[in-house]
């Protein structure tokens, strides 16, 4: 079927009752990409263990599941313009069923390379997902209130992503593996692969659900009440100043965004997939430290509930966005600097880690203030606009890398320097990135 013949309708015609179903039906998708994308917080230290791995090899895990935004995310343009929303939400559902099924002969072979292509196939699921989620729920009313829908969806993602990381760790771990954790240097080369064997095969039973959910959940999608509405609608104006535009790269406000968006998933998954580690350097192990990702989840869900209440009545989402963004350079400062023991919610740790925890504050309004911004004026070029931001998605498979390599090039601590130029970035985006129309250099 070609684009031309997907019937699609203004946002702006929907009823109260389209809007509604549709905001709670694309809820439920931000939802899933929470569930599916923070259970790498887990799954990292996890196959550190059972694949022994160093701490560069075990933020492959972000790498395989990011780079393939970057790699599908023009393509799922194309895909949404030929199948349409829906059929092409199911397409990417049914991806990520498949990349959850090839799990199985990972953990009985205890192949780590195979773990890593399941994870890429449900990277490019996502990839899908989200460059058709994005844009439609950005269109979904007021752009002005962009800000706010994003902030409903953020609480949908984030909401699931606190709950992943303990649902999964309770399926995969059990009370007596510190004690097991702690004896594996001493085991023999026959009695260590028994024992990860054991552990690794644990991911067999939740991930087979998973997949059998997702390959449903697409179907769902399909026939829902979703409409299909024109993410690229162009008003005179807007297509007299776009008619001399003929590719994405005329806007550089675009281009700039999708770097920040780049910037920013890169710090997010941060400060969610390395602070177990980072707890672990202080003598935590892996049963009490579970739940650090959660607390920065938390942190992220208080920020959204702030951004509902608060925009557009009492702050503007554009300032909203240089507070995030001067507060995630200051929280890394402090990281950084900050010392001294306290004991919080059961846990004696350095001060250190807590501000690990508030960058999940610092973050939470980040994503939904750079979108409305860098889509801004796209018209015509809204969907392919979409897919060049998704692709920043793959900040996400780069920067965890570079922490991985500075922490075992020197401590896990010092790796954070990795984000202080990513939020200097944000912060100039914030104040000019997102006013430049033209190429200084042209």
């Amino acid at each position: 079927m070609s684009s031309t013949m997907i019937a699609t309708i203004e946002a702006g015609s929907l009823t109260k009752r389209q809007t509604f179903i549709s905001i709670l039906i694309i809820g439920l998708l931000f939802f899933i990409f929470g569930f599916v994308s923070w259970v790498n917080a887990i799954l990292i230290p996890y196959f550190k263990i059972a694949c022994e791995l160093s701490n560069f090899q075990s933020y492959l895990v972000a790498f395989a599941f990011y780079i393939s935004y970057f790699i599908m995310s023009v393509p799922s343009s194309y895909l949404l313009k030929r199948l349409g929303f829906k059929k092409g939400m199911m397409t990417g559902f049914w991806a990520m069923a498949l990349g959850a099924f090839i799990f199985i002969p990972a953990a009985f072979t205890r192949t780590y390379e195979i773990f890593l292509c399941g994870l890429f196939i449900i990277g490019a699921g996502l990839a899908v997902l989200q460059t058709a989620a994005n844009p439609y729920i950005t269109r979904l009313g007021p752009i002005e209130r962009a800000a706010q829908r994003i902030s409903i969806m953020g609480i949908c993602n984030k909401g699931a992503g606190i709950i992943a990381p303990l649902i999964l760790a309770a399926v995969i771990l059990k009370p007596t593996d510190t004690s097991v954790f702690k004896e594996l240097h001493t085991m023999g080369a026959v009695a260590k692969n028994v024992v990860l064997d054991e552990l690794v095969r644990r991911v067999i039973l939740p991930y087979t659900c998973t997949g059998v959910a997702l390959f449903f959940l697409g179907l769902i999608v399909r026939y829902s009440p979703l409409p299909e509405i024109n993410t690229e609608h162009e008003s005179l104006e807007l297509a007299a100043s776009n008619s001399v535009k003929k590719n994405i790269f005329q806007f550089p406000h675009l281009i700039l965004g999708s770097l920040a968006i780049f910037l920013h998933v890169g710090t997010q998954v941060i400060a969610i997939d390395t602070i177990i580690g980072y707890a672990n350097s202080m003598q935590l192990n892996l049963m009490e430290a579970k739940v650090f990702p959660s607390y920065t989840l938390f942190a992220t869900v208080c920020g959204y509930l702030l951004g509902i209440i608060c925009i557009p009545k009492f702050i503007s989402q554009i300032n909203a966005l240089r507070v995030c963004t001067l507060l995630g350079t200051t929280f890394t400062l402090l990281i950084i600097f900050a010392n001294g023991q306290v004991n919080f919610l059961g846990h004696s740790v350095d001060i250190s880690i807590w501000f690990v925890v508030l960058l999940g504050l610092a973050n939470s309004l980040v994503w939904a203030g750079i979108w409305p911004l860098a889509l801004d004026g796209l018209g015509r070029f809204t969907k392919l606009g979409a897919s060049v931001m998704i692709m920043g998605l793959c900040g996400n498979a780069i920067l965890p890398l570079l922490y991985g390599y500075l922490a075992d090039l020197y401590n896990v601590r010092f790796a954070y320097w990795v984000l202080f130029p990513c939020y200097l970035y944000l912060v100039f985006y914030a104040f000019y990135g997102y006013r430049v129309r033209r190429w200084i250099f042209k």
